[in-house]
């Protein structure tokens, strides 16, 4: 009726105008409307809809905004869901969980008879003679707290080599048979390790270095298990939100391989890999040079200081609260890490270190401060920063050296932690409020398959400091506990930024891969007992969906 009343000269440019707005909407590959999207830009921004074309967001802001300038054979309608940028796991062993998953898995074991009963099923399934291999046990959850012997191992696997590595990787029990093909014997000694031996003969137990005198005997995958496995990895992370990784240490035949697939689209998670502390590693490196592409980012180095405090390998500058004769080492001399350091500095790498107690995390911090000399943008890392003493925290503030943590280590070692450490050098482990407050940012990540996969155990072991049922009443030394939007940050703009690309990916912003998730649950605002049932109904990549109906 109201056309009608009008003079057909204003209809005219009515129905013109109509018709322009809707000709010259703006063609995009994927809308997505009706969402409230953290954008975790730097102020923090939620949006209601974004516009991907070729897999880069062009466009975010209001759902009116966004559909009348913009369209689209491919439209979604979130419904209200939250949606984040796709997690970014700042410290991850991607390959090696990929090859974990086609062992016996020993993760979960409550005594060295179930670790002997999985591995007996698991044998069943391989040839006469070949090695049975697996990881994940860990004797701090067993009734009996105590390293085990190879007795058992012998027994049931007379002429068949066994290797299984305890969950952090820093020990591994093998039976004899293995031994022998390794040429162990009692008395062997090495740098950063231990073979133990008990009333002259060999319990089957080694430490850190020792492991690898062994572990290099294992035949390796061929290329179709290691394609496999990647494979395998990437749908397990797709799953859980992970739309890129850092893969920390792996030697320069498997960067290849990853590289290879990447460029056959058969890979398309997003990798920043650490290469190994290892001679064929940097004369591969320095001959090629850095490699950046938008799936790979090959750019830094990953050492190693100590080892692990579950296996008392970490080094401490005393000794250990249950164990005081011991005060575990380095695994390397401090000369290997300073010339390391030397060497990386000058070719303008990133170094990235592994240190876990106070004395590995101080030799590492005095060596990067000879090179950084005060502030600067490097972004030299330490890798789980675990235990620090309280006169190093601001070693880190004072040269910018970058605390790369993983928050559910506090929580799965918060059982016995205090016994390793006594009460007063334990309230400087896990320390990730007082390391965040160093340099104003800090990545986080879960070193799977050290720990679960899951970003969700992540941010609830950040925020919340507790294990699944509760315990323990109020959080684990909640003064460092960190806050949602600091752990949000940390799983993603801060991950991306501790690979010097934060400004491709780890925020939902124009110009940056399209990469996000789509939860159930907004973990901004739920209960804090709903964040561990949180799932994901999507997970994109550059704008495709890599997971999800």
């Amino acid at each position: 009726m109201l056309l009608k009343k009008l003079p057909s000269i204003f209809i005219f440019y009515f129905l013109l105008f109509t018709f322009c707005s809707c000709k010259f909407r703006q063609k995009a590959d994927l809308i997505v409307h009706h969402a409230k999207i953290y954008t975790v830009d730097e102020k923090f921004t939620v949006a209601e809809a974004m516009v991907i074309r070729d897999g880069k967001i062009i466009d975010i802001g209001k759902n009116d905004d966004i559909l009348k300038q913009y369209e689209s054979d491919s439209v979604t309608d979130a419904k209200g869901k939250a949606i984040f940028p796709g997690f970014n796991d700042a410290h991850a062993h991607f390959a090696g969980y990929g090859a974990s998953l086609q062992k016996v898995n020993l993760v979960d074991t409550k005594s060295w008879e179930e670790v002997l009963a999985r591995c007996s099923e698991f044998a069943k399934g391989l040839q006469p003679g070949a090695w049975l291999t697996g990881r994940g046990w860990d004797q701090n959850d067993w009734a009996v707290k105590q390293f085990p012997d190879n007795t058992k191992l012998n027994e049931l696997f007379p002429n068949r080599p066994v290797l299984i590595t305890r969950i952090d990787g820093h020990a591994a029990m093998a039976n004899q048979k293995a031994l022998e093909l390794a040429g162990v014997k009692p008395g062997d000694k090495l740098t950063g390790g231990d073979i133990v031996v008990s009333n002259g003969k060999l319990t089957g137990l080694l430490v850190d270095n020792a492991v690898d005198l062994v572990s290099a005997k294992v035949p390796a995958a061929d290329e179709a298990q290691s394609k496999a496995a990647l494979l395998l990895a990437q749908a397990n992370c797709f799953a859980v939100g992970l739309t890129s990784v850092h893969d920390c240490g792996l030697d320069f035949r498997t960067v290849e391989l990853v590289e290879a697939m990447q460029k056959a689209g058969e890979l398309k998670m997003r990798m920043n890999i650490m290469l190994s502390d290892a001679a064929a590693n940097y004369d591969y490196a320095f001959k090629r040079g850095k490699i950046k592409t938008d799936y790979l980012n090959v750019s830094s180095f990953k050492v190693y200081a100590d080892g692990a405090l579950g296996s008392r390998g970490a080094s401490l500058l005393q000794p250990y609260s249950d164990k005081t004769d011991w005060s575990g080492f380095l695994l390397s001399a401090p000369e290997h890490f300073d010339s390391v350091a030397s060497i990386i500095h000058a070719k303008g790498w990133q170094m990235c270190t592994h240190a876990i107690g106070d004395s590995g995390n101080r030799t590492i911090l005095k060596i990067y401060a000879k090179y950084l000399k005060g502030s600067n943008d490097l972004r030299w890392r330490i890798e789980h920063a675990q235990v620090v003493n309280e006169n190093d925290f601001k070693l880190f503030g004072e040269s910018s050296i970058i605390p790369s943590v993983q928050p559910t280590h506090g929580t799965s070692d918060m059982y016995w932690a205090g016994d390793r450490l006594g009460p007063v050098r334990v309230k400087g482990a896990y320390a990730y409020k007082q390391l965040l407050n160093q340099n104003g940012w800090m990545p986080l990540g879960t070193d799977f398959p050290v720990e679960d996969i899951s970003p969700f155990k992540t941010f609830f072991a950040a925020v919340v400091r507790q294990d699944a049922k509760g315990f323990p009443a109020g959080g684990y030394q909640m003064e460092n506990a960190l806050t949602r939007e600091e752990t949000l940050r940390g799983m993603t703009i801060w991950a991306a930024k501790a690979g010097f690309e934060e400004k491709q990916k780890g925020s939902l912003e124009k110009g940056k891969f399209a990469d996000f998730i789509i939860l159930d649950t907004d973990l901004m605002s739920c209960e804090t007992a709903d964040i561990l049932k949180t799932k994901v109904i999507a997970t994109y990549s550059g704008g495709k969906k890599v997971y999800g109906k």
